[in-house]
């Protein structure tokens, strides 16, 4: 489904970043982008609720980077550079990681490209800590590095059921409870939106690093994340925390396939409909 997608052409890119080097618990998310990739051969490219196909989206796959492994900083460069290129080249990056800490990397380029960014985290995990296991730079640490680039006034999220006690009082001011407060608050600038497939109940996904009881259902998910595609200008976007090793009946990576068709139609959709008004 996702290799329908021209190789060299399209207003998406979707670049799979398969990364987890600072994975603290259930590593594996690094096999993300080519399980989703594979498990979306079983998915239709027709979206029933959007009436739309993916033969109507104008997107690319750039394939996987090739990462070094170990040391997280040199891998987050390469994140910034490929995602500024596809950005300098007028394409909407869709990164699918991966996990989370990739989301520095590929905040740091759309920033630089579209000054005062609104970064939307849909999480179960606050990821606010300022170090974990006395690194700076985690997955438990990433939403905290991304606040000291963009600044916390720039970040809201939703989702959250899991965090330390030093981090409450950032998250009591940085999360809210519906979709419609996300809409308020980032309506009229550049949006990028961060998605940590673990806000899904692990009876939906299994398959992820650090599973937390208590999730939405899938349809919560999507259409959450269509209320805020369709209502908010996203220049950039990632879908991480997949760790399809975990789950051997395939059905997480079946999940976060249409997940991920479901967000590429719906930010195909709202591109078709810019250019038809700007002809």
């Amino acid at each position: 489904m996702l290799y329908m997608g021209s190789r060299g052409q399209g207003d998406i890119c979707i670049i799979g970043v398969p990364f987890d080097s600072t994975a603290s618990f259930r590593p594996g998310a690094r096999f993300a982008p080519n399980a989703i990739r594979e498990a979306s051969y079983c998915l239709e490219m027709y979206s029933p609720g959007q009436d739309i196909s993916l033969e109507d989206v104008s997107f690319m796959d750039s394939g996987d980077l090739e990462l070094p492994p170990g040391d997280p900083f040199p891998a987050l460069d390469m994140i910034e550079t490929e995602v500024s290129t596809r950005i300098k080249e007028g394409k909407t990056p869709f990164v699918i990681g991966g996990e989370h800490t990739l989301s520095l990397g590929s905040v740091r380029a759309v920033t630089k490209t579209y000054p005062g960014l609104k970064v939307i985290q849909l999480d179960a995990h606050a990821d606010l800590r300022d170090k974990y296991l006395g690194q700076k730079l985690s997955h438990a640490t990433v939403m905290k590095r991304i606040i000291e680039t963009i600044g916390d006034d720039c970040l809201r999220q939703i989702g959250i059921r899991s965090f330390t006690r030093e981090e409450s009082g950032l998250v009591r001011s940085l999360c809210v409870d519906t979709t419609g407060k996300l809409l308020d608050w980032a309506k009229g600038g550049p949006c990028y939106i961060t998605c940590d497939l673990d806000i899904l109940d692990p009876s939906v996904l299994p398959g992820t690093g650090a599973p937390e009881p208590g999730g939405i259902s899938f349809n919560e998910l999507v259409n959450m994340l269509l209320d805020l595609i369709y209502n908010l200008n996203i220049v950039g976007i990632d879908i991480v925390e997949l760790a399809p090793n975990i789950d051997v009946s395939g059905s997480s990576s079946v999940v976060a396939a249409k997940v991920v068709r479901e967000c590429l139609l719906a930010i195909g959709k709202k591109e078709s409909e810019k250019d038809k008004k700007a002809i």
